[in-house]
């Protein structure tokens, strides 16, 4: 059987060397690696124990070779999430954000046809975020990655629209990545906050864009959300009958039914389960669903695009989840890595 291209759109890189930022600001909970043996790291936060990490993490060459090994011929490289920083003073965050995307664009340059690159933002700031966004995309990024919520915000807060806006002017696409978990205080058992918390953060920021229009204000903008929408694509249904029974408390600020966005935006494929595959491209269409797998994670589909192959799909719909349907999101072509 002929190899299909393959593009995994939701993958993490860290830098090998982080600054002591904690040092060097005089505050926070900044993360730094700490190389303890070879090919091994120890993501500590200030003095605390947060992950242990692999070189798969940051080396460039370890990446390409798990890729060859696994079938992959693109990954679109972003953060990890708890390096957003967004609780920072914005002239910090900006200089966080700054370091990240000069190294992750390093990467990228280095090897064209092997990675694309989604910039950091320091998004507690518009107009520092809108800043970066522009410098990013001169830097080749094609797109951004953002939390699902910030600090306090949602993201229908207005404060964002002018970011949707530049990057719907710029062409950059937007990956949305849940962080930092709601009732994180009932947590902190049984790996809740990643099991439970997550998947909830999603449905928060779908359904946050979907309510304040942001969709409809933005109709150009290219927005895919990870984990295969989280929650959202089980209660699209409750949410769809609480906008038709109290219109007057959903419906506030956009009167239209939340079920007609379905195919606006792009969900990633990492959903574990062939049947909910099979439901999230049905509920959003075979072009709005591209592979991701969380790499280098253990919560990350660990045989790229497995779950794809082995789908009853035609070897055309196979085609879209695995590159073609990326490619539309990042509004590139197969040729760009030829």
């Amino acid at each position: 059987m002929k190899k299909l291209f393959t593009i995994d759109i939701h993958t993490h890189i860290l830098p090998k060397d982080i600054p002591n930022f904690n040092k060097k600001f005089g505050y926070g909970e900044f993360i730094q690696l700490e190389h303890h043996k070879p090919c091994c790291a120890k993501m500590m936060m200030n003095d605390k124990f947060f992950r242990e990490v692999e070189s798969n993490c940051w080396e460039a060459d370890v990446r390409i070779k798990e890729c060859d090994h696994q079938n992959v011929d693109v990954q679109v490289l972003s953060t990890i999430p708890v390096m957003f920083s967004y609780w920072t003073s914005p002239k910090d965050g900006l200089e966080i954000s700054k370091f990240i995307n000069d190294d992750l664009i390093k990467v990228a340059d280095k090897h064209p046809t092997r990675f694309v690159g989604l910039a950091n933002v320091p998004m507690q700031d518009t107009k520092l975020a809108i800043k970066e966004l522009e410098r990013a995309k001169k830097l080749g990024f094609k797109g951004i990655q953002i939390g699902s919520h910030i600090n306090d915000l949602n993201l229908d807060d207005p404060s964002f629209f002018p970011i949707y806006a530049a990057c719907e002017e710029l062409g950059m696409a937007i990956f949305v990545h849940p962080w930092w978990w709601m009732a994180k205080e009932k947590m902190d058992k049984y790996w809740l906050p990643w099991l439970v918390g997550m998947p909830m953060e999603t449905s928060l920021a779908i359904c946050s864009m979907i309510f304040s229009g942001v969709f409809q204000k933005f109709p150009k903008l290219r927005v895919a959300f990870a984990h295969g929408g989280g929650s959202f694509p089980a209660t699209i249904g409750r949410i769809e009958h609480g906008f038709n029974v109290r219109p007057d408390l959903v419906a506030v600020d956009n009167n239209i039914n939340p079920k007609d966005y379905l195919g606006e935006f792009w969900l990633d494929s990492l959903v574990h389960d062939d049947k909910m595959l099979e439901y999230i491209v049905e509920l959003v269409g075979e072009d709005k669903v591209a592979l991701g797998t969380d790499y280098p994670f253990p919560l990350g589909e660990l045989e790229p695009g497995k779950l794809i192959h082995g789908m009853p799909y035609p070897n055309n719909v196979k085609e879209k989840l695995l590159s073609k349907n990326a490619l539309d999101w990042l509004n590139m072509k197969k040729e760009d890595f030829i």
